[in-house]
């Protein structure tokens, strides 16, 4: 698995620099570190959508079967590992009238680390209660802005003002493909249960 965890979380500028000069494949990006970590948010899902069941602060829980639940976990991890190739996709859509645009595979491996706080902070699906699901993403999501706020500039050799327009393009971008994931969650664990989350808002 992938050593710059670590690193990421504590001193993102200098780990940023070692992961640029590594010039890593798409494929071992995969394999060493987003092919696991994208596992955390989807058995997490799983064991909580199974064994709990989603709640919204009341005493009713919307669980969903053990045969739905691993159908819809393998979907759930397909889409977390199109999210980090549509993202890096976007960052080399965006970069490119710099002069030093990296290739789309550097592209791609910059998301997948960037994205690293997001997968952790699915750890708390584990006890899926919505509110406290919503508030661990958007810490995930404000660590996930810091990393792409501190690497633009070093992945891109731009200035940080250059950096700071572009990461901020990228991250509203990024929140879309967010956001249409979440949205895709919220269906796919829904699906299978009868007492599904979508009819808890629309009966």
């Amino acid at each position: 698995m992938s050593n710059h965890i670590w690193g990421l979380m504590h001193h993102p500028d200098k780990e940023w620099q070692h992961i640029n000069k590594e010039h890593e494949t798409v494929s071992h990006l995969y394999t060493h570190h987003v092919l696991w970590y994208a596992l955390i948010p989807v058995f997490s899902a799983f064991i909580g959508t199974t064994r709990f069941g989603w709640t919204f602060g009341g005493e009713d829980a919307f669980q969903v079967s053990v045969a739905t639940g691993i159908g819809l976990g393998v979907i759930f991890y397909l889409l977390i590992l199109c999210a980090v190739a549509a993202v890096g996709n976007i960052i080399h859509w965006m970069a490119r009238k710099y002069p030093q645009r990296p290739s789309r595979a550097e592209c791609i491996v910059f998301a997948g680390y960037t994205a690293t706080p997001l997968l952790l902070s699915g750890v708390v699906a584990l006890y899926p209660v919505f509110w406290l699901c919503v508030f661990a993403g958007v810490v995930g999501l404000c660590y996930t802005a810091y990393l792409l706020y501190a690497g633009t500039p070093t992945f891109l050799g731009i200035s940080r003002k250059e950096g700071f327009i572009l990461s901020t393009s990228t991250l509203c971008l990024g929140v879309l493909v967010l956001e249409a994931l979440m949205i895709a969650v919220v269906v796919l664990w829904s699906m299978g249960s009868e007492h599904s989350i979508i009819w808890h808002f629309f009966r």
